[in-house]
């Protein structure tokens, strides 16, 4: 049995909601991909995808290992580490008394918490010479929001393509430019995630698509 799991996981949505996919992946302290997997979850928001990602992880690692998990997603990892206790005492209800989001969901990660040893990395997605790990999870979880089937190191399936500048090399479904609907470039206050799938920060530049806002380049 390893000391120690290295793992990242990650979710995508095109549209967000839209077509969605989560994805996983196991490394051992050599960070080289022993097992991954990737799937579909048909029309579901980006949060969603986040969280059954980490779902999916935690169920296929061997609780009784300790586990390092990896995700860019902060919604996700706040919501299982920071958010959790409070909306447990207040009765799944949130600081401003509404229900809790993906409850069930959160419900579900907490039952497979219990007990075991899970350090959570946050790593910033895509970034030049960023965390290989992430990058993969990314890559498989946006193939499978596209394609909407299951791929994986179980299936045979080979490593996710690479992501392209553009953010249309993994994409079949963006051949085409999307129609351009304004001119307007303003720096996002939050961070978000773009139709193409990639995502943004806060302070970065984004524009008006026909599917919200996103990369100027994707409109």
């Amino acid at each position: 049995m390893p000391e120690r799991v290295v793992a990242a996981c990650d979710g995508a949505s095109k549209g967000n909601p839209g077509p969605a996919g989560w994805a996983w992946v196991v490394a051992g302290d050599d960070e080289v991909v022993s097992s991954w997997e990737a799937g579909p979850l048909g029309k579901a928001t980006n949060n969603v995808a986040e969280l059954t990602a980490l779902e999916r992880l935690l169920t296929a690692v061997d609780p009784g290992v300790p586990l390092e998990v990896r995700m860019d997603s902060q919604y996700a990892m706040k919501a299982v580490t920071t958010w959790l206790p409070n909306w447990k005492r207040n009765g799944w209800r949130t600081a401003a008394n509404k229900p809790v989001a993906n409850q069930e969901l959160v419900v579900r990660i907490d039952a497979l918490l219990d007990g075991r040893e899970v350090d959570f990395r946050y790593v910033p997605a895509h970034q030049v010479g960023g965390d290989r790990l992430n990058d993969f999870a990314d890559r498989a979880a946006s193939q499978a929001a596209v394609g909407q089937e299951a791929a994986g190191s179980a299936y045979g399936s080979p490593e996710p393509p690479p992501s392209s500048p553009s953010g249309t090399g993994s994409s079949p479904a963006r051949t085409t430019r999307q129609p351009r609907t304004g001119g307007r470039t303003l720096k996002a206050k939050f961070p978000g995630r773009c139709v193409c799938g990639r995502p943004y920060a806060a302070g970065e530049p984004i524009a008006k698509n026909s599917d919200g806002w996103g990369h100027p380049d994707c409109r």
